[in-house]
């Protein structure tokens, strides 16, 4: 299964696509990371949410939505030339609900570990990942919404060049309330959808 799965080395990272034999490291992830940290950004989550056994199926399930070219779920892990799958999660960045036709699109979410915030690494991996969402997958079309009180994620996206769009009011349920959210995109000027003939 792994052979056919990416792994995308960048300076610091190996940008891994989300599959079984992450469960205890991404249980481990969240139980360190969500209270007081991720959850203000995040929907409410069940107690089974940080358990190897929700991640053991629902990593099983990332693998065949990737297949299925349904979605593309990353983890990020210290580079290392012996990093196993089991290795620390220092990250997630997901590419979801794609959308293929005239739309070619996906949304993008994303989370670090505070451990880590401020060393620019989810900047580091977005560039690998948005590349490989554009060239391997052939999107045209990546969208991502944040809180406009997360000053950092919005930040982080606009130096990554997405463009604001507009804000959307009581987007998603998160923290005890509805939410709005900055709607931004990115999108690839080179890419057409594959039952479209070149020009010329």
């Amino acid at each position: 299964m792994g052979a056919l799965l990416p792994d995308i080395d960048t300076e610091r990272l190996t940008v891994r696509l989300a599959r079984p034999g992450m469960q205890a490291a991404m249980a481990s992830f969240l139980v360190e990371n969500f209270e007081g940290h991720l959850d203000r950004w995040s929907p409410p989550a069940t107690s089974s949410f940080f358990t190897e056994a929700f991640w053991r199926e629902r990593l099983a399930i990332a693998v065949e939505e990737y297949h299925a070219g349904r979605s593309a779920r990353f983890v990020l892990q210290a580079r290392a030339p012996d990093a196993s799958l089991g290795a620390p999660i220092l990250g997630t960045c997901n590419y979801t609900n794609v959308v293929r036709g005239p739309f070619l699109a996906c949304n993008l979410g994303y989370q670090l570990a505070r451990s880590h915030e401020g060393q620019g690494l989810m900047a580091e991996a977005l560039r690998a990942t948005n590349s490989f969402v554009f060239g391997a997958l052939r999107l045209h079309r990546i969208m991502a919404n944040y809180r406009p009180e997360n000053v950092r994620s919005g930040r982080l996206l606009e130096r990554l060049g997405f463009a604001r769009e507009g804000l959307a009011r009581d987007y998603l349920y998160i923290d005890g309330a509805w939410r709005d959210h900055v709607l931004t995109s990115l999108s690839n000027p080179d890419s057409s959808p594959d039952w479209v003939e070149p020009a010329g």
